[in-house]
């Protein structure tokens, strides 16, 4: 499978892998602290072939993630869940089986920074993914649906702006 987008992952383990099974090229932030030089690499990738951001299902892959979003609009972003991408001390694309990787890189979404949205925290409380002892598990269920990831209200309530869903949206995922 050839991938014509750069894909950004935290490191060479996660590039082995991607390169074993997959005709692609990346760039490698080499963990949270992403380097002025790296980020330029990035936003002029992006406007050249594009990017793909493919970073671990944790709270250090989510910074760098959260980082390029906010710096470079318009970024595909792919998500592997942690279920699938763990042993039994550590997460992360490396971990991964191909037909998990080849799910996500299919799956790809675009936040768009400049969209408005009149989605809110209230509609969130309204439909349960925030503030009730299930809303954890709804939310996953709704991450899942997406192919977004994982994540808490608030970023969960971010991306579904980026992603222009509106209330009627969520509240028909959720009765699938």
């Amino acid at each position: 499978m050839k991938i014509k987008e750069v894909i950004v992952v935290e490191g060479k383990n996660d590039t082995n892998v991607l390169k074993s099974y997959f005709d692609c090229d990346t760039i490698e932030t080499q963990g949270t602290h992403l380097s002025e030089m790296t980020l330029k690499l990035i936003e002029e990738t992006n406007k050249t072939r594009g990017i793909i951001i493919f970073t671990d299902p944790d709270s250090p892959g989510e910074k760098i993630r959260m980082t390029i979003n906010q710096r470079i609009n318009g970024c595909k972003n792919a998500f592997v869940p942690k279920e699938k991408s763990r042993t039994s001390k550590k997460v992360g694309i490396e971990h991964a089986d191909k037909e998990t990787l080849e799910t996500a890189l299919g799956q790809v979404v675009t936040f768009d920074k400049n969209i408005q949205s009149d989605l809110s925290m209230n509609d969130f409380f309204e439909l349960g993914l925030t503030g009730a002892p299930e809303s954890k598990d709804m939310r996953k269920k709704l991450t899942t649906k997406l192919g977004i990831g994982e994540s808490n209200a608030k970023t969960l309530l971010n991306r579904c702006r980026m992603l222009e869903l509106k209330r009627q949206d969520l509240e028909t995922l959720l009765e699938r």
